[in-house]
């Protein structure tokens, strides 16, 4: 969108300059969406029913305070009931602490290419991007994320597992990351994609908390727990930290079904668990097979894989979709394909074959040898 395009009324310039958030492309008929990272499995009849509940009031407003899923949460995570705060999504999360911590002049660092929203989330909070790139195998560089830290750095994002490159942070060398930090830096560990993690080294970010007052950890009820379609994240971190975000926050933003949903979800979660499980596994049988194809794939902790398909990227996705395959494109670097239903494994990964073999010695996402 160009400045003329507002008809004269006067916009950010900053705004208008920024995409808008795009979903991934809806499957074609008789396909498979694995563009979105969804949790494939329908939701349990428990929580279809505890939702269904909340439909006999939806002439109210939700519970404002979210108190029951908070002191749950709460119970949990071994912290007060003040150190959780609920959001529509963890997305909405970033959105009030980063608008909490920085404003027009100030800095928020963190690493790319990740998760495609933290752009436009800076910008709309008035403060300036700072990028540092992620390593060669997709990791963060967090060396190189502490030296990009100023004077004017207000937030630190980390994400753990990386979307889209689906690498973690260990535990060491966070750890190392923190005792470079300014203690009156807020740092953000983005962990929406916690529970898929099966890599004993990866950072587990809520044990953290009583060492860093400076940490918020965030995570989310979409994926893992299958809620996607009704938005409910959590933040855990200092209760005066999280004042301030529930401050930025809008209003009644988490409905009474998404709360219900994810109190049904935890009361189900050796169930839920068990799917986890066997996403991860199929992440890692996938893995291994584009691995055997010739693919250059990082180590996967999350419920997706990587393809550094590069120049390729537009064909290469064009190919998938002709196929009855959506996946998530990012020109001019690379493919996030989501795990989704084992039926699509097959198909999945003969277009994934054809793609590799077409791609030249010495491309980025082609193993040598």
């Amino acid at each position: 969108m160009s400045s003329e395009d507002t008809l004269g009324v006067k916009l950010r310039p900053e705004i208008v300059s920024v995409p808008p958030y795009k979903q991934g492309r809806p499957a074609p008929a008789d396909g498979f969406k694995l563009s979105s990272n969804e949790n494939p499995y329908p939701p349990l009849p428990s929580v279809v029913d505890a939702v269904a509940a909340t439909l006999r009031e939806l002439n109210r407003y939700p519970n404002a305070t979210g108190g029951d899923l908070r002191a749950r949460l709460a119970e949990r995570h071994g912290v007060g009931v003040d150190e959780v705060h609920l959001g529509s999504g963890s997305v909405a999360l970033l959105a009030q602490l980063i608008a909490a911590a920085a404003g027009v002049g100030d800095e928020v660092v963190y690493a790319w290419r990740s998760f495609e929203a933290y752009p436009g989330l800076v910008t709309v909070s008035g403060a300036t991007s700072v990028q540092v790139p992620v390593r060669a195998d997709g990791s963060h560089e967090l060396e190189a994320m502490a030296d990009a830290i100023t004077d004017r750095t207000r937030v630190v994002i980390v994400c753990s597992p990386n979307n889209p490159t689906g690498t973690v942070v260990t535990g060491a060398e966070f750890e190392a990351f923190m005792a470079r930090v300014p203690s009156d830096l807020l740092v953000l560990l983005d962990e929406a994609y916690y529970e898929f993690v099966t890599d004993d080294d990866a950072v587990d970010g809520i044990p953290l908390l009583s060492r860093y007052p400076n940490l918020v950890v965030l995570r989310t009820f979409s994926k893992a727990y299958g809620l996607a379609a009704l938005r409910v994240g959590y933040a855990v971190g200092p209760a005066a930290v999280l004042d301030a975000a529930r401050s930025a926050a809008i209003p009644l933003s988490v409905t009474d079904a998404a709360r219900v949903a994810a109190l049904a979800s935890i009361d189900a979660e050796d169930e839920l668990m068990e799917r986890v499980a066997r996403i991860a596994m199929l992440r890692d049988r996938l893995r291994d097979a584009l691995i055997e194809q010739g693919w250059n794939v990082p180590v996967a902790q999350g419920n997706f894989v990587w393809l550094a398909t590069g120049e390729q990227t537009a064909a290469a996705n064009d190919a998938f979709f002709d196929a009855g395959l959506t996946v998530r494109a990012f020109p001019p670097e690379g493919i996030r394909i989501s795990v989704g239903e084992e039926e699509s494994v097959e198909k999945l990964l003969q277009v994934a074959g054809d793609i590799v073999r077409n791609l030249p010695n010495g491309h980025p996402g082609k193993r040598l040898g």
